[in-house]
């Protein structure tokens, strides 16, 4: 392209932007949707034939729009400030991008009617919301300093790392490889040494050099300094497959860190609104009107699915990491939109799979762009219906939720003991374990389903659906009581946590009985969602087969409740004991087989109110101050001899230990409920 078409281009873009700002100015509405209205109306998809020259420079050029938005909100937002609301982000953005990419998976399978690999992609192409979109919005609408904009802009950062990870998971499906935990680590792997380099030495760097360059008074030196360390970090991250909107907000918030935060942001401020202008129209020059409104009923329903599922998901969780009404309203609000990530991910999917009789391009486009002009919209709403949910909300919910929060700050405030730490980390370990299981088993058995099994069998291949849903099933009802023993442990840890030592001992039971029901509800309430997203695309097609089947889970459940939950324990120790032999071996030392007189030879339960409950032998120093020595623990029927030192009492462990009739009395004290 000659230099007279490119600034022909520019010329017809710029034009139509400045009077797409005057004209939304004019009305009111937010100038974002006048910009990808503007890029809609030049497109050649819209008349046919092209208006700009060389639509893809263009696009190139509005990247740059990305980078300086990226980069502004970087400054706006420090490390500190996101230290600060980890609590709510990172949960927020977990669920969020697992449940969309469910969804996605779910309306690609069972509505549209597409295959595994393009739904796996939808669900993917709608996991993560438009940061980008959410900066130049909030901008304009001057609410940049409300307290929820740092938990939006928290999640969506979140979600935009997270999905570099689900990035590298669809890429190795579409390129035949499976989901390669290789890909997968190395892209994580790559992605956590980027972080890490760019925050360190940056930290350490680029404060102290932007201090040193503003000190010469020269606006025009600090702002080409400031923009070669955001343009390198953002081809450095493009190089390594990240998102260039990653390395601009990093810069960003290294610039936070130095004493000319504001100057920077005044110097920044033109070229960013300039360049987000040709960012904006860029996206909408992607439209094609013909093939959205032949998709207009796909595309709307996923709008649906986008603003209920995000809104709903991002709601919920504000709520649950201690949020006010008001501020989980906004963020839920915020967040029910997407925007240049699902672009990349259609794209990707061409150009993986050069599948052209798929409408997944035309959708997620047509989709992005309705919620894109609509999230503007949402956020003004947002207030309104946010007082109107704060002041009509009923007084015991008032009141419930005021509760919770308290009890929230008090255990993020807690000093928690460290045997007691880990006992807390390692039922969430053991919990997080089943449910990565549980997904493993639900994405086998629908790939399995997926296989064709005619040419084996007739009959199998006419029931297919149904054994592999049997065989999950029976899968997931055996999970149900190891993972209820799990969750009652963990909700007694975490009641002790909030109830204190210092408290009467009634209260202290009635807070961690009520915390352990909590807890086990909220644990089985998540097992039987996962079990239930599972099932929407294993159960048969037959009402009735789908009745018998829940018949017999449930009667399954209720039959072997009590051998699913001793089976479960008995794994736990095993695979624990597995874990612990070589340090068992290493530490035991040589047996020595004696005759003990009956005397020298004792034999105690620990009850629940037991001190030694969630400490080690190390920690008890049990051969110092008893002299007695315990030879075995039995715990759910399984006998561990000559336990280690770092052996973690638990409740109702049997512990044999030989002594004299005065170090085994010493020992029962020691282990005993304190009187």
């Amino acid at each position: 392209m000659t230099e007279a078409h490119f600034f022909q281009d520019l010329a017809v873009l710029m034009t139509v932007a400045g009077l797409a700002s005057v004209l939304f100015t004019r009305m009111g509405w937010p100038k974002v949707l006048g910009y990808l209205l503007a890029g809609v109306l030049v497109s050649s998809h819209t008349w046919g034939a092209p208006i700009l020259m060389d639509e893809a420079s263009i696009s190139t050029i509005g990247q740059l729009g990305m980078v300086f938005l990226m980069f502004t909100l970087g400054l706006e937002f420090s490390a500190s400030d996101m230290k600060k609301v980890r609590h709510v982000t990172i949960p927020t953005a977990l669920f969020d991008v697992s449940m969309m990419i469910w969804l996605g998976y779910t309306v690609g399978r069972q509505i549209f009617g597409w295959g595994m690999l393009p739904s796996l992609f939808l669900g993917a192409a709608i996991c993560d919301s438009a940061t980008t979109l959410l900066a130049k919005t909030l901008a304009e609408m001057k609410w940049m300093e409300r307290p929820f904009v740092r938990y939006i802009f928290g999640t969506t950062i979140c979600e935009d790392i997270l999905c570099i990870g689900v990035i590298a998971l669809i890429t190795g499906v579409a390129s035949g490889k499976g989901l390669s935990l290789l890909d997968v680590g190395l892209s994580l792997g790559g992605l956590t040494v980027f972080l890490v380099c760019v925050v360190v030495f940056g930290l350490i760097l680029v404060p102290r050099l932007l201090n040193q360059v503003a000190r010469m008074k020269d606006d025009e030196a600090l702002l080409l300094t400031l923009l070669g360390f955001c343009f390198f970090v953002s081809f450095v991250a493009a190089r390594f497959d990240f998102s260039l909107a990653l390395g601009a907000f990093l810069v960003g918030i290294l610039g936070a860190s130095s004493e000319v935060r504001a100057r920077l942001h005044h110097l920044v401020g033109p070229l960013r609104d300039m360049f987000a202008a040709v960012f904006f129209v860029a996206i909408g020059l992607l439209v094609d009107p013909l093939v959205c409104w032949r998709n207009l009923p796909a595309i709307l329903g996923l709008v649906v699915v986008i603003i209920l599922g995000k809104g709903f998901n991002c709601f919920a969780l504000s709520i649950l990491t201690g949020q006010r009404i008001k501020d989980a309203v906004q963020t839920g609000f915020g967040l029910a939109q997407i925007g240049e990530f699902a672009y990349m991910v259609a794209l990707l999917y061409l150009a993986r799979t050069n599948d052209t009789s798929c409408a997944i391009y035309q959708i997620v486009v047509g989709a992005s762009l309705i919620t894109t002009c609509l999230n503007p919209v949402l956020l003004r709403l947002s207030d309104p219906v946010g007082d109107w949910m704060e002041n009509h909300v009923p007084a015991f919910v008032r009141g419930w939720l005021a509760a919770y929060n308290v009890w929230l700050a008090h255990f993020r405030a807690a000093t928690v003991p460290s045997a007691l730490q880990r006992h807390i980390r390692g039922r969430l370990v053991w919990l997080a374990a089943i449910g990565a299981l549980n997904l493993s088993v639900s994405v086998v058995a629908s790939a399995l389903n997926d296989l064709d099994y005619g040419r084996h069998s007739a009959f199998f291949e006419a029931h297919k659906r149904l054994f592999f849903c049997l065989l999950a099933n029976a899968y997931f009802v055996s999970m149900l009581a190891p993972v209820a023993g799990l969750a009652r442990s963990l909700g007694r840890d975490v009641g002790t946590v909030l109830v204190g030592t210092r408290q009467p001992r009634r209260w202290r039971a009635a807070v961690v009985g009520v915390t352990t029901f909590s807890v086990v509800a909220a644990v089985l309430l998540l097992m039987t969602v996962q079990v239930f997203m599972s099932n929407v695309h294993l159960l048969p097609e037959e009402v009735w087969l789908q009745w018998t089947v829940m018949a017999l889970l449930l009667i399954a459940t209720i039959l072997g409740w009590k051998r699913f939950a001793a089976a479960g324990r008995r794994a736990g120790h095993r695979f624990k004991g597995a874990l612990l032999a070589e340090q068992r071996r290493t530490s035991a030392p040589t047996a020595i087989t004696l005759a003990v007189p009956g005397d020298f030879y004792g034999h105690l339960v620990l009850e629940a109110a037991s001190p030694a409950i969630g400490q080690t032998i190390r920690t008890l120093d049990i051969r110092a101050k008893t002299g007695a020595s315990i030879v075995s623990i039995t715990r759910a029927g399984y006998k561990t001899r000559n336990p280690g030192p770092d052996w973690q009492f638990a409740e109702s462990d049997e512990v044999t230990a030989i002594g004299n009739p005065n170090q085994l009395s010493a020992l029962r004290t020691l282990l005993a409920p304190a009187s």
